[in-house]
């Protein structure tokens, strides 16, 4: 779904340049500034600095003079307000929100696939174009102008302390973005450097060779008494078949039990 960030009324070119890099990292792009303070904003030394890398989101934004104007293509609406207004649209958090919406696209797009031609009446006339969720900010000053919370179909409201709920306009940013992203799917989280295919598992015979292997080598160092062995290796089994050994880890433990056997007969010259 298009997604579109808009902050109205900008006045600390910081800000814009920390929206641009909370959007990158959750793969958002589409920024578009309704008159900001600054008219060069998205060249301000302040603001390139803060936005850390993101200068292709900068490079890609728009300003415009009037909220119209960043609306176009643009379906759905959402304001950020700290508190609820007596009239207007319902508060929200988020994640319910999201997942409302994100239900709601898909009932809708499951009827237009078993009513095709009703939907396509229903449509005709209708500015083309995909439909796109818009998230609205507004000025740190301010915060957003009631004539606009109004145009919204929702008001997203953080869930925060209640003793202190002010939340700096890059942080608010980063938290619808990263909602929203989840909402939609997520990224999941990063292999490990150098990882690759999983490490092959070693087999039962693998495992039993490398305890025969061990139980010489306790033997020999004398921990093992081959006479009252009790229930040392079966739980040794039990051990090593709960760690899911991998056979690079068989030869480790291989090359441990080696080390003992030699090690033991050293101590007996």
């Amino acid at each position: 779904m298009k997604t579109r960030f808009i902050l109205i009324q900008t006045s600390h070119a910081g800000n814009v340049g920390a929206t641009a890099r909370a959007m990158k990292t959750m793969g958002f792009d589409d920024l578009v500034l309704v008159a900001p303070r600054w008219a060069n904003v998205l060249r301000r030394e302040e603001t390139i600095q803060r936005a850390s890398g993101a200068l292709d989101v900068l490079a890609n934004a728009r300003i415009v003079a009037t909220l119209d104007e960043a609306l176009d293509g643009i379906s759905h609406l959402c304001a950020t307000a700290m508190t609820p207004r007596d009239f207007g649209p319902p508060t929200r958090e988020p994640r319910a929100h999201f997942e409302m919406l994100l239900k709601s696209e898909h009932q809708a797009q499951e009827y237009q696939a078993l009513e095709p031609d009703l939907t396509a009446n229903l449509a005709a006339g209708a500015p083309a174009g995909e439909a796109g969720v818009a998230f609205l900010f507004g000025s740190e000053r301010f915060g957003m102008a009631n004539e606009d919370v109004y145009r919204c179909h929702v008001a997203l409201s953080i869930p925060t302390d209640p003793q202190f709920g002010s939340l700096n306009l890059g942080a608010a940013v980063q938290v619808i973005a990263y909602e929203w992203r989840q909402a939609l799917g997520g990224f999941g989280s990063p292999a490990p450097a150098g990882a690759g295919a999983a490490p092959a598992r070693a087999d039962a015979r693998q495992v039993a060779g490398m305890l025969a292997h061990w139980e010489r080598a306790l033997v020999e160092i004398g921990f093992l008494d081959p006479a009252a062995p009790k229930k040392l290796m079966p739980r040794l089994n039990q051990l090593f078949n709960r760690a899911q050994l991998g056979q690079e880890e068989i030869h480790i433990l291989r090359g441990v039990a080696k080390a003992m056997l030699e090690t033991a007969e050293r101590a007996r010259r």
